[in-house]
């Protein structure tokens, strides 16, 4: 997807090292993100690029989060904020409210959690590029897969999915007949490559499997300390 057609976010992360993995993340779900690490920085940046959405830091060098907040609704009103927090006080929420703030996540934070928060705000406001329509509804042989609206749609009934599942579904799709490395799916869906994100991916895997059982031509196969595939047997 060329850089044009992504989804523009401003991140305003001090700590380096948080700033670089969310960017990271970010970039591999097709999100064009421009990271900052301070407050007066970020603005001047602001008035110079055009954003889809604003992910804040309170605590923030030179200018803090609540006061870059309020410089960027007097420019523009309608560009989604979302504050990105140590803190989880009601009082200092509230207080981004008042300044237009649309949403908190508190750290620590996974990725997946980001990403949706993200995406609801890029979808109220008309600017969710990220995918088209032939990347959300599915046909899986005998199944269809409603991405969107988390639907697995089968021969004998329709199954509701939650929104890891769907994800995890929706990228096996996307590589049909192709090996998706476990590590690409921890990475981009949990956040985080570690033993206990691969089990919890495994029990996903499983649930799947289920899910998919009514169509004895569909398998999602596994390769050994690779990744898995969505087989469609001829």
């Amino acid at each position: 997807m060329s850089t044009e057609n992504k989804p523009k976010l401003l991140l305003v992360e001090d700590d380096i090292n948080l700033g670089f993995v969310v960017k990271d993340n970010l970039e591999d779900r097709n999100f064009d993100v421009t990271h900052v690490d301070d407050g007066e920085k970020a603005l001047k940046i602001f008035k110079e690029k055009q954003f889809d959405l604003c992910l804040l830091d309170v605590m923030l060098p030179k200018k803090d989060g609540f006061t870059l907040a309020a410089d960027i609704r007097a420019i523009d009103q309608e560009v989604p904020i979302i504050f990105l927090t140590a803190k989880n006080m009601k009082e200092d929420k509230l207080h981004g409210f008042r300044l237009g703030a649309d949403d908190y996540i508190t750290k620590p934070f996974s990725m997946e959690e980001l990403v949706l928060r993200i995406e609801v705000f890029l979808k109220r406001s008309g600017k969710d590029r990220t995918t088209t329509i032939g990347e959300q509804i599915f046909k899986i042989n005998s199944y269809q897969f409603d991405y969107p609206n988390l639907e697995l749609i089968g021969p004998g009934d329709t199954k509701r999915l939650t929104q890891r599942e769907a994800d995890v579904l929706r990228m096996l799709c996307l590589e049909q007949e192709k090996v998706v490395k476990k590590e690409d799916i921890l990475r981009k869906i949990w956040g985080s490559n570690d033993y206990f994100a691969g089990r919890s991916l495994d029990v996903f895997i499983s649930k799947l499997r289920k899910y998919l059982n009514e169509d004895d031509s569909v398998e999602i196969s596994n390769y050994h300390g690779v990744g898995f595939k969505l087989v469609i047997k001829k």
